[in-house]
């Protein structure tokens, strides 16, 4: 009799244990998987944006959308631009910028991929005198058109405060705005939306 309970009670056991163990009938699809990581990838990207987007606002409150101050300059080659102008014709990106500025250096191979398919008229701002700027530009392979704010009043006259800040112009108006960290697909779409 003992020896039948305790083989009663080894099976009670290991159907216990069993029953602890993932059922090979329960287990999820590979499908429902996927879609559901990709579902948790949208929700992140939508909360990614909401929150950019709420910063872009609170960052360029102060930026003017009419009544809009000159922006033009000379660029470092010599020739005089006016952004409000040349906005006439097709979108400019305007990209405010500094050599200090370690997003910068992330946002900036965006611009200057932007550059080869639109007018980008980009603001160095406090980053030094033509020539180190030159040099700057030389170094990490930029062409895009650059003026120097050596002094930040192009900035300060257009309340930019956080560097990066993007501007796209179009038709003279300031069509849309965005601060910090981009890429070529954002600088895309604010261009095909302006």
């Amino acid at each position: 009799m003992s020896r039948l309970f305790s083989s009663d009670s080894k099976q009670q056991h290991q159907s216990q244990l069993d029953s602890k163990l993932p059922d090979a009938s329960n287990k999820v699809p590979l499908g429902k998987k996927i879609f559901g990581w990709l579902k948790q990838i949208v929700i992140l990207i939508v909360f990614v944006m909401v929150i950019t987007g709420l910063m872009d606002l609170w960052r360029g409150k102060d930026i003017q959308h009419d009544n809009l101050p000159e922006l033009q300059g000379v660029t470092l080659k010599g020739e005089r631009v006016d952004v409000l102008a040349i906005s006439q014709d097709k979108p400019v990106l305007v990209y405010f910028w500094g050599s200090w500025c370690p997003i910068c250096r992330t946002v900036s191979p965006a611009v200057e991929t932007m550059s080869a398919y639109y007018p980008v008229i980009s603001v160095a701002m406090a980053s030094g005198n033509n020539h180190e700027i030159q040099a700057y530009l030389d170094d990490k392979g930029y062409s895009f058109e650059v003026i120097n704010d050596q002094q930040s009043e192009l900035s300060n006259d257009w309340s930019v405060q956080v560097a990066p800040t993007i501007m796209v112009f179009n038709k003279g108006k300031l069509t849309s705005y965005t601060t910090g960290m981009t890429s070529v697909v954002g600088l895309c779409w604010r261009m095909l939306l302006a």
